[in-house]
């Protein structure tokens, strides 16, 4: 007991704060299964396939944005803890506006992927048709999605998460149910088909905006910080310090989506069934990294919070609380995923060959997913430290240097075909965590020794 002693308070500190973070973050790859879901059952194959080809586009103008609008909850947290609170009005107000020109450059991007790029990826001309407005209603999306979560990343660097959980629980009931009507053509609507996910995603992400400001704005546990709020006598030193945190964030989350997409292609060589017992893997560890992914976000509050109270003891205590929940986490979902594999596999598919690549890649990940909340925590905390530049240098190596021309060689090269690919991918994983680690273990004993 006497070696957990000092984490104890904070075992419960991270939990109140990840618990519901955990299921906000769900909320992304729920939205998408959701969505497969309600055109695989109400419209048919061709639509469904017009969902993954736009957004395999989407994706990645979604994950710049949630990177962009992440570097806000680590500022926040450290104002908060220097008891900075005029400045926490004032960062949330540039970064509004940052965000808001984000949303409308990827409205533009998407736009101009509806209206050129996809008629050039060699794609079946029946899908394309599809995919091209529903890729342009999701890109409009965006600029609402941008506002949500300007105001979602900066009640949760306050350390207020439980609210925007049940903002965003709602607004995933309000697409879900929005869907379904506009797809099948409920209620006396005329059935849209693929548009009507388009639609139901701009409507929730609108809702969910309007709800998640007016909360920020108006709430009492948020007045003594939103009193420095105002859209006049913006300063250009502090566009500079949002984008100093928000865009290495971004290009983090790009390095690493970027690998994983890039193997959806590598897989596609090796056949349908490969393809697809890929894509089925990719479902599962999606949920369980986007739920990782909350106690990341509490990591980074956590730290930007004794940080700004200049508590290293503190910062480095807790951060090693969260390297403990995260391990225990995937500890239960890697012995759940490895028990259940076979019936999980038969889940997403009924082809024979696809269910036994399927299992045999969950039982591999069952063992290697840990990588991914010790990756996710190891970035949290040196966002919270306001280290992103090293980290960013780091996911760069680990993935674009090492992790895709090993997956590469062992999947392309080798018999050992998907699997090979998952284990460079793993690989590149591996390297990435343990130098994240080794960087937040030097910068703690250097702060350390300044107090």
């Amino acid at each position: 007991m006497k070696i957990i002693a000092p984490y104890i308070a904070h075992y419960k500190r991270n939990f109140k704060l990840a618990a519901p973070l955990m299921i906000t973050q769900l909320g992304h790859p729920l939205v998408g299964f959701s969505s497969s879901v309600i055109l695989g059952h109400f419209a048919g194959t061709v639509p469904l396939a017009a969902l993954a080809l736009a957004n395999g586009y989407f994706n990645l103008l979604l994950i710049i944005a949630i990177g962009i609008s992440y570097g806000l909850t680590p500022l926040v947290a450290h104002a908060n803890g220097s008891r900075d609170y005029f400045l926490c009005g004032r960062l949330l107000a540039h970064s509004l506006v940052i965000n808001v020109i984000t949303g409308l450059l990827l409205v533009a991007i998407a736009v101009g992927g509806s209206l050129f790029m996809l008629d050039h990826l060699g794609q079946n001309a029946q899908v394309v048709v599809h995919a091209k407005p529903l890729l342009l209603l999701l890109g409009i999306s965006l600029l609402p999605l941008m506002v949500f979560l300007t105001f979602k990343q900066f009640v949760e660097g306050l350390g207020l998460t439980r609210q925007s959980m049940q903002i965003s629980l709602w607004g995933n009931a309000i697409n879900i149910v929005v869907g379904i009507i506009l797809v099948k053509g409920l209620l006396g609507i005329t059935p849209m088909g693929v548009k009507g996910v388009g639609i139901a995603a701009i409507a929730d992400r609108t809702i969910m905006a309007i709800a998640m400001a007016l909360y920020a704005i108006r709430s009492k546990l948020t007045s003594l910080y939103v009193r420095s709020f105002s859209l006049l006598a913006l300063k250009a030193a502090l566009f500079r310090k949002c984008l100093k945190s928000g865009l290495p964030i971004a290009l983090q989350n790009i390095f690493e989506i970027s690998a994983f997409s890039a193997a959806v292609f590598m897989t596609g060589w090796l056949g349908t069934a490969s393809l697809a017992a890929y894509q089925s893997t990719m479902i599962m560890l999606s949920m369980i990294y986007y739920a990782a992914g909350g106690l990341g976000t509490a990591t980074a509050v956590n730290a930007g919070f004794f940080r700004g109270r200049k508590d290293p003891q503190q910062l480095r205590d807790s951060a090693i609380s969260s390297y403990h929940m995260v391990i225990f986490f995937h500890f239960i979902t890697g012995v759940m995923l490895f028990i259940f594999r076979d019936f999980l596999a038969h889940f997403f598919s009924a082809d024979i060959l696809v269910i036994a690549i399927t299992s045999q890649l969950f039982a591999f990940t069952a063992f290697v997913e840990i990588f991914d909340g010790l990756q996710i925590v190891g970035l949290g905390v040196l966002r919270g430290m306001a280290d992103v530049k090293f980290p960013t240098f780091i996911t760069f190596v680990s993935y674009w240097l090492f992790a895709l021309p090993l997956a590469y060689l062992l999947g392309i090269h080798t018999t050992l075909g998907v699997l090979g690919i998952l284990i460079g991918l793993y690989c590149g994983l591996a390297l990435c965590s343990g130098g994240l680690y080794l960087r937040f273990i030097r910068l703690a004993r250097q702060q350390l020794s300044l107090y």
